[in-house]
């Protein structure tokens, strides 16, 4: 059962003792160590990442004497300590200015941080009162409210709410790894993954590889564990196995579901040259629209084309075509349609198709190396081409 007491604050207070990680971009602890202000179950610190425009918007709205709103603290039952429930991202703001992480701009343009403003605007900050409920409950019941606030108006994602409900041991080791901006081989893996590290998007990534998809079961299952080297493994693997095949980078790499594929084609040998070299023809190929899918096609032996969106015959070469087919049928007295004019049925190898009744055929198959130009297109009436498919 939850229960909740209103109480004041001063930022002075609160800040007290104030810590701030720049390896793993959180404030940790405040009011003289008794506050933890990012429990496991928080986001990163993400105001500072949007040209820090949102940290200072805090510091102004506090001089100018606005509300920031509530703010809420759990209590933890076993130790009496207090966690930051909502209210990280302010909290944090307030106590990066006061230990001069970041300056504001005062009303001259100048840049003022926290011990070059006038003694006035410091006492106002410190003295500044934030109106917190603490809260107390079962664990169950705490995790269930914080996954329904809206922090600062950023909405939790997915892998964020996630960290709450099954924070623990597992999700500690795993943001120490996946969620440090600090960690050098972000670079590589952004080749691969589109996201943010600071909101968890390499670490939902890693987990939905490892799990199959199973992200929640998975981290329910091992929340007590320190040890992620599985999942470590696992997330390797697939990189290196990218890297090996398709040696050569492009920037359609990045996003793509890589778990999946490693899944589908690891054990499939492959020549890295030959690839690279498809790859290349692929990329130079006008008629390819979807360059995205060049990279499952060749795993897959180049026979989906659908991967590919290849462009279809323009307007122009279809009319200049049809044209030539159509004056070279009447002159020798057959259909326009080849096919048609192979057939038994006289009336059907006599045909003349008119031009909508048409379409545009690849002579040799796309698939299998033909180009999509006007020496390779031929005319075909719908129902043969429909009926032709890769042959």
């Amino acid at each position: 059962m939850m229960t909740t007491e209103l109480q004041t604050f001063t930022v002075e207070r609160i800040c007290e003792g104030f810590t701030y990680n720049e390896a793993e971009g959180k404030g940790l602890f405040g009011l003289a160590g008794r506050l933890t202000i990012q429990p496991e179950y928080q986001r990163n610190y993400l105001y500072s990442e949007q040209s820090g425009a949102k940290e200072v918007a805090v510091i102004e709205s506090v001089l100018r004497g606005y509300p920031l709103g509530l703010i809420y603290f759990n209590r933890v039952r076993e130790t009496g300590q207090l966690e930051v429930l909502d209210g990280q991202q302010r909290i944090t703001s307030l106590g990066r200015f006061l230990t001069k992480k970041f300056a504001i701009t005062d009303e001259h343009g100048m840049e003022q941080y926290f011990d070059s403003l006038p003694a006035d605007k410091q006492q106002k900050i410190l003295h500044t009162e934030l109106l917190v409920y603490v809260c107390e409950g079962e664990e169950s019941d705490i995790k269930e409210w914080f996954k329904t606030i809206n922090i600062a108006g950023i909405p939790l994602n997915e892998q964020e709410i996630l960290n709450a409900v099954y924070s623990g041991r597992f999700v500690t080791r795993a943001k120490e790894v996946f969620s440090n901006s600090q960690n050098a081989n972000i670079s590589k893996w952004t080749v691969y993954i589109r996201g943010n590290v600071r909101r968890q998007d390499f670490l939902h990534t890693a987990l939905e590889w490892v799990s199959r998809g199973h992200v929640a079961d998975y981290m329910a299952t091992h929340r007590d564990q320190a040890d992620i080297s599985g999942m470590q493994v696992y997330f390797n693997s697939v990189l290196d196995w990218a890297k090996g095949v398709f040696r050569n980078v492009e920037k359609e790499m990045c996003g793509l579901p890589w778990g999946d594929l490693y899944e589908c084609y690891h054990a499939t040998p492959y020549d890295p040259q030959q690839v690279a070299a498809e790859q290349r023809r692929l990329y130079e190929d006008y008629y390819v629209k979807n360059k995205r899918g060049i990279f499952e096609y060749i795993l897959g032996g180049c026979k989906d084309t659908r991967l590919l969106e290849v462009r279809c015959f323009d307007d122009p070469t279809k009319k200049a075509v049809y044209s030539r087919q159509t004056a070279e049928a009447k002159a020798a007295g057959v259909s326009n349609c080849p096919l048609c004019a192979l057939s038994s049925v006289e009336a059907m190898r006599r045909k003349i198709w008119k031009l909508g009744e048409m379409d545009a055929d690849h002579v040799a198959a796309w698939s299998k190396g033909g180009a999509t130009d006007i020496a390779n297109c031929q005319m075909l009436c719908q129902t043969h081409n429909r009926a032709k498919g890769n042959k």
